[in-house]
C-alpha cells in the first residue's frame, strides 16, 4: 500500500474540512444538487469520452494506484544473481523449483520460458510485448484520471452558472443575493476540490508507478535474457546495474 497517497488525501481532507469548520461551518458547503451536477456530470462526460469497459476500470485504476507494489531493485538483482548461479551450476531445469517461490506473474512467465528452453531472443520478444501493453493500459488509466480532473472543475463552473441564472432571475429579494451567490459558488468548490486533491494527483502517481514498474520489468527481461545466454552471475549483476543510478549501486550490490 502507498502510505503517501492515503496520508496525502487524509491530510488534505483534514486541512480543507478543518478550515471550513473553523470558518462558516459545514452547513453552507453541503449542497446535494451542486454535488450531483459536479460529480454526476463529470462521470457522464467520462462515460461519453471513453468506452464502457474503460469507464468501469476506474475503480481498478484507483486501486492499482493506491495499492501498487513495486519490487525492491536490490532484492530483484540478488534474486537474478542467485538464479544465474543455479543455471551455471545445475542447468536451466533446476530453476523450475524456484518458480514456485515467486509472486510476480511477469517474472514467473519469463523464468518459465527460460526453463522451457526458449532462447534469449524469444524471451525478449515476448516479455517486451508484455511491457508494451502494460504501458498502454497504464496510459489509458492515466488519461481517464486526467480527463476526470479536467471535467470536474468544468462541471463545477456549469453548476455555478446555473445557480447564478436562477439567482439573477429572481431579484425581488436583494437580501438573498449573498446566500444565493455563495450557494452557486459551492459547485465550483466541489469541482476544484475533486480535481486538485484526488484525480490529478492520482493521475500523476499512476504515471510514476507505471515508469517504476516498467523499469522493474525491463530489469527482469534483461536478467532472464542474460541467464539464457549462459552469462555468469557477475555479468548478470553488472548488466542489471545499468538500470540503477551510480549513487545507488553500492546499496543494491548483490552478493555472488
Amino acid at each position: 500500500m502507498d502510505i503517501a497517497t492515503i496520508l496525502g488525501v487524509l491530510l488534505g481532507l483534514a486541512v480543507i474540512v478543518g478550515s471550513i469548520m473553523v470558518g462558516t461551518g459545514a452547513k453552507m458547503f453541503l449542497n446535494i444538487p451542486s454535488l450531483a451536477i459536479t460529480i454526476g456530470g463529470m462521470l457522464c462526460a467520462t462515460l461519453i469520452h471513453f468506452s464502457l469497459a474503460q469507464f468501469l476500470s476506474i475503480f481498478s485504476i484507483i486501486k492499482k494506484t493506491v495499492f501498487a507494489k513495486i519490487p525492491s531493485q536490490g532484492d530483484l538483482i540478488q534474486t537474478m544473481v542467485n538464479f544465474a548461479a543455479i543455471n551455471r551450476r545445475d542447468g536451466a531445469l533446476a530453476l523450475e523449483q524456484e518458480i514456485r517461490k515467486l509472486d510476480n506473474p511477469f517474472f514467473v512467465k519469463g523464468l518459465q520460458m527460460l526453463v522451457d528452453g526458449q532462447d534469449d531472443e524469444s524471451v525478449r520478444d515476448h516479455l517486451s510485448l508484455e511491457i508494451q501493453y502494460l504501458q498502454e493500459r497504464h496510459s489509458t488509466g492515466k488519461k481517464i484520471l486526467e480527463y476526470m480532473g479536467a471535467a470536474a472543475p468544468a462541471f463545477g463552473m456549469i453548476g455555478t452558472l446555473i445557480g447564478l441564472i436562477q439567482m439573477l432571475s429572481n431579484l425581488s429579494d436583494p437580501s438573498g443575493l449573498g446566500v444565493g451567490m455563495a450557494t452557486a459558488l459551492v459547485t465550483t468548490f466541489y469541482g476544484a476540490f475533486a480535481s486538485n486533491l484526488i484525480f490529478i494527483p492520482l493521475a500523476g502517481k499512476l504515471g510514476i508507478y507505471s515508469k517504476a514498474e516498467t523499469i522493474v520489468m525491463e530489469m527482469i527481461t534483461e536478467g532472464i535474457c542474460a541467464i539464457a545466454q549462459g552469462e555468469n552471475p557477475t555479468v548478470v549483476r553488472e548488466r542489471m546495474h545499468a538500470f540503477v543510478s551510480h549513487g545507488s549501486r553500492k546499496e543494491v550490490k548483490a552478493m555472488i
